[in-house]
């Protein structure tokens, strides 16, 4: 399954990568830049793809030119085609399960076999791209800067009340995965609770206010709650996986949030 991302911004100083290619010292180096395509939408947006190759995973940015922003890939980058997450954008004639990721909500960058045509794929959208000229396209990745993607925090948990209110947990990444953010409100009205988690075990998390008056019980096994004071609302589980067009587009925690992705400017 793909995993939903969240966002947050980084902080100003961590907004620093070294570029794929690195200083061009060595001949690896060199050769991740040469086979590096470039994409452009004619609207001052560009698309990076950065191959696989034996030395190198392969990336995927995108940015003004100036400033390019690493893309989660799904699966690695190849010389003609890049995928990535893009929860807002729902292709539904899209294999919902393949080797266990949902691709009705990956997003494409594709170039031609030839390199002389290239197509993004936001969802069913598809829109025309133009390849950037070899050298042309060095000129422009020298000069730029690279960051890390944007998207910090990533859907974990959905319920809601049969009041129609929302409960949307949120989870860091990576090194962040103990940092926890809690959303609710009615649809497209969410706003974050400043809440404590105070148990995170096999059985689910308990998130709590300081002085405990407001309490969120999500469980595994038994039914959730919502509790403020000693009254409990119980809740039921709605699937993060099957909901995340709904999340992104409708819940209102990501409504005019850019993400980092190709998509941003659709």
């Amino acid at each position: 399954m793909v995993i939903a991302l969240g966002l947050v911004l980084a902080p100003q100083a961590a907004l620093a990568l070294d570029p794929p290619w690195g200083k061009e010292q060595k001949l690896k180096e060199r050769m991740v830049l040469e086979s590096t395509k470039v994409c452009a939408d004619g609207k001052g947006h560009f698309t990076l793809l950065v191959p696989q190759t034996p030395e190198h995973d392969g990336e995927l940015y995108y940015g003004d030119g100036k400033t390019f922003t690493q893309v989660p890939a799904v699966g690695y980058p190849s010389v003609t085609e890049a995928a990535f997450f893009e929860p807002r954008f729902f292709n539904p004639k899209s294999n919902e399960n393949f080797r266990g990721t949902d691709y009705r909500v990956v997003s494409f960058v594709k170039l031609s076999e030839d390199l002389k045509t290239c197509t993004l794929s936001c969802g069913e959208k598809t829109l025309p791209q133009q390849p950037v000229a070899a050298e042309q396209a060095k000129e422009l990745l020298r000069k730029a800067t690279y960051q890390p993607s944007p998207v910090k925090f990533q859907p974990y948990a959905l319920l809601r009340d049969d009041k129609g209110t929302y409960y949307l947990v949120e989870r860091g990444i990576g090194a962040d995965n103990k940092s926890f953010r809690i959303f609710t409100g009615q649809r497209g009205q969410v706003k974050p609770q400043k809440m404590l988690n105070v148990v995170t075990d096999s059985q689910g998390e308990i998130f709590s206010t300081q002085g405990g008056d407001l309490r969120l019980v999500v469980d595994r096994e038994e039914p959730s709650f919502w509790v403020v004071k000693s009254k409990r609302q119980k809740l039921r589980a709605v699937p993060v996986g099957e909901n995340l067009p709904f999340i992104y587009n409708e819940l209102g925690v990501y409504t005019g949030a850019r993400l980092g992705t190709p998509c941003d400017d659709v």
